[in-house]
């Protein structure tokens, strides 16, 4: 029942990037709200249930070290996310000016697939992740996928805007694939502890900039009602259900 449930999940986040170009209430200025309320949602995740498991796995981090980290790194777990944070946020930055010196054109091949190749990762991290949680059971599934879900969408619309046609042609397919794999690496393997805990690390401090990006710029004229009111009701639900 459990794997048919994670299966079924997989599928959903696949399918979010195959659909969430017809969405077009989505596009335009002001930004729409349910972006912005995906968005807190995403983040409360985050704030709520993924922070608090990188507790844990500083714990983890600290019984079986990594070897290759640096020994005298007190809090690799939270290194680890501030990694996650800053791939992403080198890889926005590379997109935006490779665009700008290309004028109307979408940037490089180079810029595009060293971009699509890092969510793909984190696709790929997302789909593993469906199958070895902390919380299991339907009830922390369901949470999980929820805002996974919504923060693919709002990953979906920034990667479009950057790359209007290549991400239509080929990104969305690449990164729709990757849950689906995702999901039958962790079916059939079981990465060590420290490890996952580092993949979750890495995964909330992607996840934090990735939203925080769509937001905060000015020019997106962001719903910050709309942004409270996700965050707002996604931790109510965490709360309650916890």
């Amino acid at each position: 029942m459990e794997t048919a449930l994670s299966l079924a999940a997989a599928l959903g986040l696949a399918a979010v990037h195959l659909s969430a170009g017809r969405l077009r209430f989505l596009g335009g200025v002001p930004r729409s709200i349910w972006l912005s309320a995906a968005g807190g949602i995403s983040v409360a995740y985050v704030f709520i249930h993924l922070l608090p498991e990188l507790g844990a796995g500083h714990e983890t981090l600290s019984e079986h070290p990594i070897p290759w980290f640096p020994p005298a790194a007190e809090h690799p777990i939270y290194v680890i996310a501030l990694v996650g944070l800053v791939v992403f946020y080198g890889m926005e930055r590379a997109a935006v000016t490779a665009r700008r010196r290309r004028a109307a054109d979408e940037g490089g091949w180079g810029v595009f697939a060293l971009h699509l190749a890092t969510f793909a990762v984190y696709n790929g991290i997302v789909g593993y992740l469906l199958v070895h949680r902390e919380h299991e059971g339907p009830a922390g599934l369901a949470l999980y996928f929820f805002a996974m879900a919504l923060h693919f969408l709002v990953n979906d619309y920034g990667l479009r805007e950057h790359y209007p046609r290549r991400y239509h042609r080929f990104g969305r397919w690449a990164l729709a694939a990757m849950p689906l794999l995702g999901w039958a690496l962790g079916l059939h393997t079981r990465i060590r502890e420290p490890v996952l805990a580092a993949l979750f690390a890495f995964l909330a401090g992607g996840i934090v900039l990735n939203v925080l990006k769509e937001e905060l710029p000015e020019e997106r004229e962001s719903r910050f009602g709309a942004f409270l009111l996700g965050a707002a009701l996604y931790t109510a639900l965490l709360f309650a259900l916890g």
